[in-house]
């Protein structure tokens, strides 16, 4: 499982013009399931993401977690996450997993960030979104269940 973590001042998601998502301050979470992913991938994840010390502490130190600030996440599937570029000029997708069992992880993994206490938006699965965000840093991450960058 595969996680585009940025730390935001704000973010939301529209869908045909309408917003489906937004939050304040917190984290906006490309998140992108591969085939081989499971539920333990989604537990790794959701616990790394939401104890990432990416926020200022009041020394100006990134040592808060999104938990620590009260901060939100807005949660946006991305199977283009899996895109292999390596051959060709047009990605392959082979590695991404089927939708049905992308949207069960995915599902989970939000519940999983609920669960902490997290105020968690989201965008709509297999939809066409617009995602708008103030990247605040900029931060951002990213965060991988199987291998590190």
């Amino acid at each position: 499982m595969r996680a585009v973590v940025q730390r935001v001042k704000e973010s939301r998601v529209e869908v045909k013009k309408r917003v489906v998502g937004r939050i304040g301050p917190g984290l906006l979470v490309l998140l992108g399931v591969g085939q081989d992913d499971t539920a333990k991938d989604c537990e790794y994840l959701a616990g790394k993401i939401s104890n990432l010390r990416i926020f200022s502490d009041e020394k100006g130190f990134m040592n808060l977690s999104v938990v620590d600030t009260g901060g939100a996440v807005l949660v946006v599937s991305q199977f283009t996450l899996w895109g292999d570029c390596r051959k060709g000029r047009r990605p392959s997708f082979a590695k991404a997993a089927p939708p049905d069992a992308a949207k069960t992880l995915y599902e989970y993994f939000v519940s999983l960030l609920k669960q902490k206490g997290l105020m968690v938006a989201t965008g709509m699965f297999q939809e066409m979104m617009d995602v708008h965000l103030i990247n605040d840093g900029p931060v951002t991450l990213m965060v991988d269940s199987a291998k590190t960058f």
